[in-house]
Parts: C-alpha cells; sequence; structure tokens
C-alpha cells in the first residue's frame, strides 16, 4: 500500500533489481566473499542472479552468512520454546534487545530451522543512514522507525508503525520489535509501556487487550554469554547514573553493529514461550485505565522474558562479584571466573568503581530479574 511506502521494505519483484545496484559496493562485496569464500566472483553473481524474493536472499545469503559468523565468533547456537508454535501462523514476537543487527537475524535463523513464517522485523531509521545499510536492511525485511521527528510527527510515524503491522499480519506475515527503544545498555530487559501503545494505535473501536490478544503475541529472550559491546555501553551507563547528557559518536551505532558481529560471544540462546490467554482476560476485567492495564501487560511480558532468558557462567560470575559472594558458585568453575575477571581488567578502568560496578550489573541484571520474578 502506498501509504506505507516511506517505512516499508523492498518487495519481491524490487529484490533482483536491488541486489544487481548494491552488488558493488565495497561492504556488500566485503559481505558476499565472506558468506561463500569458497567461491569465484562470477558464481557469487549467480548466486545474487537467482534471488528473486526476500526469503531467497534470506535462504541462499544472510542464513549462511549468519551460519559463518556463528562459527567464527561464538561457541554454540541454541534455541527452545519454537517447537511450540504452528508454522501456518503469524505472531508478533516482542523481545529484549542486546545488538543491533543479530536479534532478528538470529530469531530469523530460529524461526526457518523451525519451518515457521520469518518476520518483518522494525529498526530505527537512524540505524540506517549509510545508504548500504539501508539497502541490507530492506533486503532483510526491515522496515522503518522513524526516530528523529517532531512530537506531532512521531504521533504520525507512530500510528503508520502500528497500521503497517497489523497489515503485516493480516497478509499473512510475522512481525518483530523490541520490547524498548534501543537496546538495553545495563542489561536489566523492561519493556516500555510506550512501545506497546505505539502497538495498539490501530486497533479502532476493537478493545485494547482484545487487539493485543489477536495479534498472537510470544515474549523472546535472547541471551549472549559474552556482549562484545559491552565496554562500548559503559560511557552511556555511566552518563546515566551520573545525570549526564550522552552524545553519540558520529560512527557510533555502525561500530557497535561491527563489533556486536564480529566480537567473540561465546554462547547464544533464543528461547520464547507464547503468552497464556487467560493473561488477557484477566487484565481486561481489572477495573483500571488503558494505560495501566499496559503496564500490568508489560509486567507479565518482563516475568515471560526473564523466566525463559538463559543464564550463562558470566551472569553467575558477575552476580557474585558484584555483591561479594560465592552464592552460586556452583554455576561456574574457576576457569570461568578468572576469564571473566580477566574480561573486567581488559574493559573497564578498575580505579572507577562506577565503571566496574556498571559492567558487573550489566552481567549480574538478567539473574537479579530472574530471582524476582
Amino acid at each position: 500500500m502506498t501509504k506505507f511506502e516511506e517505512i516499508r521494505p523492498y518487495n519481491d519483484d524490487e529484490v533482483n533489481e536491488a541486489l544487481k545496484h548494491h552488488a558493488q559496493h565495497p561492504m556488500f562485496k566485503v559481505l558476499l566473499q565472506f558468506t561463500f569464500p569458497e567461491k569465484s566472483p562470477e558464481e557469487i553473481q549467480d548466486v545474487l542472479a537467482d534471488c528473486h524474493s526476500i526469503y531467497d536472499f534470506q535462504t541462499k545469503v544472510i542464513y549462511k552468512s549468519v551460519q559463518n559468523l556463528l562459527e567464527k565468533s561464538s561457541e554454540g547456537f541454541s534455541t527452545r520454546g519454537f517447537d511450540t508454535l504452528k508454522e501456518d501462523k503469524t505472531y508478533l514476537y516482542i523481545s529484549n534487545h542486546r545488538d543491533i543487527v543479530l536479534d532478528t537475524s538470529l530469531l530469523n535463523i530460529a524461526l526457518l530451522d523451525n519451518g515457521l513464517i520469518s518476520t518483518a522485523s522494525a529498526i530505527g531509521d537512524n540505524l540506517v543512514q549509510k545508504d548500504f545499510l539501508m539497502a541490507l536492511s530492506k533486503l532483510n525485511r526491515n522496515f522503518l522507525v522513524q526516530r528523529s521527528t517532531s512530537p506531532r510527527e512521531l504521533l504520525r510515524s507512530s500510528k503508520l508503525l502500528s497500521e503497517y503491522m497489523g497489515y503485516l499480519q493480516e497478509q499473512g506475515r510475522s512481525v518483530w520489535v523490541a520490547q524498548r527503544e534501543g537496546r538495553t545498555k545495563n542489561g536489566s530487559d523492561v519493556t516500555q509501556q510506550g512501545v506497546l501503545k505505539m502497538i495498539t494505535m490501530a486497533k479502532g473501536d476493537v478493545p485494547m487487550m482484545e487487539y493485543l490478544k489477536n495479534l498472537n503475541i510470544v515474549p523472546v529472550a535472547i541471551s549472549y554469554e559474552y556482549d562484545p559491546t559491552d565496554t562500548l555501553k559503559i560511557p552511556e551507563i555511566v552518563a546515566k547514573e551520573e545525570n549526564l547528557p550522552y552524545v553519540k559518536t558520529a560512527n557510533e551505532d555502525f561500530n557497535s553493529i561491527l563489533k556486536g558481529a564480529l566480537g567473540n560471544k561465546k554462547h547464544i540462546e533464543i528461547a520464547c514461550e507464547k503468552l497464556s490467554q487467560d493473561i488477557y482476560d484477566r487484565i481486561e476485567n481489572e477495573e483500571q485505565s488503558d494505560n495501566d492495564k499496559l503496564q500490568r501487560f508489560a509486567q507479565e511480558i518482563d516475568r515471560n522474558i526473564y523466566r525463559n532468558y538463559k543464564l550463562w557462567p558470566s551472569n553467575y560470575v558477575a552476580y557474585d562479584l558484584y555483591h561479594k559472594t560465592d552464592e552460586y558458585a556452583t554455576q561456574y568453575t574457576i576457569k570461568d571466573k578468572r576469564q571473566f575477571e580477566r574480561r573486567i581488567e581488559r574493559r573497564v578502568d578498575a580505579s572507577i568503581q562506577l565503571e566496574v560496578d556498571s559492567f558487573l550489573l550489566m552481567y549480574a541484571n538478567p539473574v537479579i530479574n530472574q530471582r524476582k520474578s
């Protein structure tokens, strides 16, 4: 539909032409050489020539890109819960958000491996300012969330976004959206009420909780044993703790994308669990305002994510170091602890306690949240 022109990804009939246009971009060539190290340039062009839809590009190129990336930068990728979902059903996946590109890439790997409908995924337009990144995002079925707008424009763009997400599901496409604007920096994943409010802006006369129920919402917990961008997140966390303004550097997001993709992550797990249907009815029947209902619903999503979040030795070590205890000593080895302590030494100024504490909490907060839930 033309009303979604400014935010939509490529249509399938635009994919082949877009690939021809962008294939010679230096960054695109690097991606393709990384994906197909055994192929000649001519053979790679043959692969692209055979891509006539986003599904073709994702299965013939991106799937292999991510698998190669996992081989080089992780020690294993696992999934849980996807076998409980139905192959012919669309879902709205709401997940915690740790990595700009990998979160949705790994989710779609999990969906493809389980024969499920892949997602159209929201991405902030501030993250795709470079032509190469914009083209790549549109080829991966990303749709744009317009960030830098006036309050009046923000309302219009939010309503458009809500309508587009509903339209996608009507067309048989699952959707992914992060639980909050931007990535979680401090390791404490919290669903923003504003995200849920945006989702419901297209509900019309349908009762709010009924509208949310009809979207088939599935919370998703994405867990990295090591976050390659942990050091990059510290300055923003510290600035927030000290009530100071934080201004991103010119290439900060792009550097985060590269670091997140190429840096060592050790183990990764994605887990999902569909919300119980009675949650919607219970919240709807409570006598409170729509805002209160959204806040309660956000808490249910959080509980689901905390419960399904895979805790790694790094999380338990960080918890014990932060609290100066050995409560979780049985969950990690001496080697795990020494390895994590070396990571702190290499990445944080030990003379600045706020930096050390912020680094530890980044990994410890998932343990704290799971205990609370």
